[in-house]
């Protein structure tokens, strides 16, 4: 299962206020598996789609997510950042994951 911290639920709870998506969630996608794990993709959803795992974990909206994400999301944290370096926004982290051997020189 994912967790959501609570300065993420803040800033999707206000940009879905700030969108006009009242009564939408989101839906959290797996975009590919690179040297720092996996990489995730997220939009707003209204409902659930054909295959959709609902996740009600978190406050006042619903996290969507099929079966394949639901594996790679599995211990993961969607943050909230706020850093000068790489912007502000969400990200999904993994603290398991510890980098591959595959990409040369090891990775970070």
């Amino acid at each position: 299962m994912v967790t959501i911290t609570a300065n993420a639920e803040k800033f999707i709870n206000e940009l879905l206020e700030k969108n006009q998506k009242a009564g939408y969630g989101i839906k959290v996608y797996l975009s590919g598996i690179a040297c720092s794990g996996p990489q995730f993709g997220m939009s707003f959803q209204k409902d659930a789609a054909d295959g959709d795992i609902v996740d009600n974990s978190a406050s006042g909206f619903a996290i969507y997510y099929d079966d394949e994400t639901k594996d790679a999301l599995e211990g993961c944290v969607i943050e909230f950042i706020d850093d000068p370096n790489f912007g502000t926004g969400l990200t999904i982290r993994d603290p398991n994951f510890s980098g591959c051997s595959s990409c040369g020189g090891g990775c970070h």
